[in-house]
Parts: C-alpha cells; structure tokens; sequence
C-alpha cells in the first residue's frame, strides 16, 4: 500500500484528500500545525491519519517524509525549498501548486541525480492555465502553424449572485497570497515590444474584459509574462500576456490601498497603539488625523466617494484593538478582510479562465482560437477554487505515485506526458474547456 503525506490543510487540500481516501491501495497522512484542519480532512477514514507538523521542527517533519511514498506540499511557496531539500535527503517525490521559485529550480540536478521527481505548479494559475496552454499550442504545433499571440485571463472570485460586497471579492484561499500579488511588477509582449508595468502602477493598468454569459470584468496584467515565451516554447510569439481578472472597483481599491501603506509586511511593536493611530502612522498622518477625509485630500477625490466607501466599509476609518503585540499593515488587513469577506453558507465562488491563441499557418490562413472554463463551487460543499487546485494537483499526484512519469527532476505540467492524462481526468470531473476557432 502506497502512503501519501500531505503537508498543509488549508482551503484547497479537501479534494485531494478525498480523491486518496476513495483509493483504497493508498494511505493518506494529512500534516498540519492546526490538528484540527487536518482532522476535519481524515475523519475517521481507517487510512487517513492526521498529525500536528510545525513546519520549523526539521526533524519530526523529516520523519514525515521518511514513511511516506509521496509528498504533497500545500503550505505557503516559502516553505517549499524547505520541504524539498528533505525530500531530497530521503529521496521521495514532491507535488506542489506553487510557482517554480529560484531555490526550487536549483534543486533540479540533484533531484535529476536523486532519481526524484518535484513536480510543481499543478494547481489553476500555474497549473490548469499551462496545460491548456500547451494542449492549444501543441495543437497548432501540429497543424504545422505558428503562434503568433497567446492571451490568457484567471480568475477566482464570488458567483454574480454572491458579489455581495463592496470589493467584490471573497476569500476561498489565502489572503496574504491575494494581497502579496499586487505588489509584482508586470511585464508582457505587445506588438513585438516588451511592455513594463512598476507595481506601483499595476493596478492603473485595467481594462474591461467581456466573456459571454457573464457580467463584464475588469483585467491587470499578472507577473512576468515574458517567460512564458521559453515555457510555452513560442519564440515567434509577438504578443503574449497573461492577467488577472476581478470585478470592477477592486483595482481602483487595491492602488490605494498599496498607495496607503497597507500592502507592507514589515513588523512593529504595536504597544499601546490602537487601530486608528496605526493606520495614521502607516499613511504618514498624525494620530488624531480623520483620515477618511485627510486621504480624500491626498488623492484628490471626494471625500464621499464610493473608494472611501469601501475602506469605511472594511473598518479601516474605525478606532478598535489591534491583532496582537506587534505586526505589520499587511497583518491588520488580511485580519479585517478575512472578518468581513468570507463566503456565507450556501453561497458559490466562480473560477474563469480564459486562453486566446492567434495562429497562422503555412497555407496562408490564420486563426484565432478561444478557450474558456467557467466553473461554480457548489453550494455547502467544496468551493471552485478547491476543485480547481486541489483535483488537478491529485491528478498529478497519481500519476507520480503510479510512476507513470519517465523524467526526473524539477517538473512542470508543459508537456504531454502530464498534461494530457491530468486534463482527461479533469474533464472526467465536470473541469470542461468550451473551444472556438475563428478564421482571420
């Protein structure tokens, strides 16, 4: 009997669990700092287990790794690296969602020589949007044709009916994670040009984006799309982006919200301070400041303006305890976002991601193809954004776990030996792509 360990039972580590649990030829230990997550996961299945792991005790969580088949590492990207190298010392396999980061990529001659496989970004964005990605391109590939541009949009965000607040959006995984990605700088291809966008202006950089059967969306261009030229293998490419998608007003929001200070993760002694005068300090006012009308100044709109309705709206114009002896802007925010911006029962999140690929082929003809997945989490049972992380990365998991992959190393799902089975299996599970092809 095979035996998984999976490390971290945050909001995407539900339907992988499950997924092991059904297969009655694998054990599953389900490790977390909170036993009570990791409990609520294995229940009292007869091979699930669960099992308290602070991820800074190095030994007990080499132990973990020591018994296991199969590592799948849920936890925050910067604990990778970490999980990794004692992967590397046991010589077990590792399955992660997250961006490949330097300290992962550098570990891929030793796990090459290991005989070990890390196979990353397997989640949704990365994951499902490279597997599709590459599914469209090798399909052009194959028609003898070029790829010419290739856009994409992602993301996750409450159903129309559940866009119940003034930011638009809800929580259904990390905040921080959410939070942290407004402070990349953004660069892409247009027009054979490479296009800069400095993270200060990131969020100034939002256009409307339609997709039929659904209310418009506002779109900003996500990370370093350039790379994904090498990635995806498309050097011909003359115009390549990839962004993120939200309901209007969130980036409007977000600028000023980083503009305020608040997106800073630098840790102070909160001693003696209070919410109102922290959040005076982090703007660079006095204590007694009112702020709501003292930022309408600064940034030179109205003070009843619906921008200000939000932060009011969020708690950040009250006076209030803080979280703690001592923290940072970032640790005040994600405590009230996570207060006020969770799903409610009953309530469906919405996961849309969208590839379009301009190709032209040798016979003189061209065209433009669009992929779209559109999917709703289900109401009192898992959200989208589980499902669409946590099912691709089983997939994956059982493949490495049945040994299905002949290379080693550090991993991407880019080519068809991984893709091609996950994507089946997705589909399998109702995770459909909806195609048109356009001639131009």
């Amino acid at each position: 009997m095979k035996h998984l360990l999976v490390i971290g039972a945050g909001f995407v580590a539900g339907p992988l669990v499950r997924t092991f649990l059904e297969k009655p030829d694998v054990r599953v230990t389900v490790a977390d700092i909170e036993p009570e997550k990791a409990r609520a996961l294995t229940g009292t299945h007869e091979r699930g287990r669960a099992v308290v792991l602070d991820l800074n005790d190095e030994a007990a969580l080499r132990n973990e790794i020591k018994g296991a088949d199969l590592v799948v590492s849920l936890v925050p990207y910067v604990f990778h690296p970490v999980v990794a190298r004692l992967c590397l010392a046991e010589k077990k396999n590792l399955v992660t969602t997250s961006y490949v980061s330097e300290a992962m990529r550098s570990l891929d001659a030793d796990a090459r020589r290991a005989g070990i496989i890390f196979l990353n970004e397997v989640g949704l964005d990365p994951g499902i949007d490279h597997m599709e990605a590459m599914k469209g391109i090798d399909g052009i590939r194959s028609r003898g044709g070029r790829v010419l541009g290739f856009r994409s949009y992602c993301g996750g965000l409450p159903a129309p009916e559940a866009d119940t607040n003034p930011f638009g959006y809800k929580f259904s995984w990390s905040p921080r994670g959410v939070l942290l990605a407004g402070k990349n700088e953004a660069r892409y291809l247009k027009d054979g040009r490479e296009v800069v966008i400095p993270a200060a202006d990131l969020f100034l950089n939002a256009e409307t984006i339609e997709i039929p059967g659904l209310p418009a969306f506002e779109g900003y261009p996500n990370r370093n799309s350039l790379s994904y030229l090498e990635t995806y293998g498309i050097p011909e490419a003359r115009d390549i982006f990839r962004g993120t998608l939200r309901w209007p007003g969130w980036c409007e929001t977000l600028k000023k919200i980083g503009d305020w200070g608040l997106l800073d993760a630098k840790e102070s002694d909160w001693t003696g301070l209070t919410r109102r005068p922290f959040l005076a300090r982090t703007a660079g006012l006095p204590d007694g400041a009112d702020l709501r009308r003292e930022l309408a100044a600064r940034w030179k709109i109205d003070p009843e303006a619906k921008l200000l309705d939000r932060l009011a709206w969020l708690g950040l114009f009250e006076d209030g305890p803080l979280p703690g002896k001592s923290g940072s802007p970032l640790d005040l925010l994600e405590k009230l976002m996570l207060a006020k911006m969770l799903y409610a029962p009953g309530e469906r999140d919405m996961v849309v991601l969208q590839h379009e690929f301009r190709a032209a082929f040798p016979d003189g003809t061209a065209e433009r193809t669009v992929s779209t997945l559109i999917d709703y989490g289900i109401p009192g049972g898992d959200t989208s954004m589980s499902r669409t992380v946590g099912l691709p990365a089983a997939a994956a998991a059982d493949l490495v776990l049945k040994g299905r992959l002949n290379r080693t190393g550090v991993l991407t799902p880019v080519t068809p030996d991984v893709y091609g089975p996950i994507l089946a299996e997705l589909k399998s599970r109702g995770l459909v792509f909806r195609e048109e092809t356009i001639s131009e």
